[in-house]
């Protein structure tokens, strides 16, 4: 939650407004490492793909997401859910073969 100097809440097409912004001056600022073209919104997605592939349950994910409903973030990270689920197979097959 961002907030005014008055502490009002910032309305959200502001901070996705600013965000391009702050990329350019960051790309333009040294150390010369530019960020990709992003929108604030995607910062959302990579928490949210991030967060099952690190193996935290989805209903978790679901809560931090503010999703009422589980389906929804299933039906949304199901790539994300299923690549975790085929690692977790992997390591416990690479364990019963030691």
């Amino acid at each position: 939650m961002f907030t005014t100097g008055w502490g009002e809440p910032v309305h959200p097409d502001t901070l996705s407004s600013l965000f391009p912004i702050l990329i350019k001056r960051s790309n333009q600022a040294p150390p010369n490492d530019p960020l990709p073209h992003a929108r604030l919104h995607d910062l959302r997605h990579i928490h949210a793909t991030t967060l099952p592939l690190a193996g935290v349950p989805v209903h978790v994910v679901a809560a931090r997401l503010g999703h009422a409903d589980l389906s929804i973030t299933l039906g949304v990270y199901a790539h994300v859910i299923r690549a975790a689920e085929a690692s977790a197979a992997d390591v416990f097959a690479q364990a019963i073969d030691e």
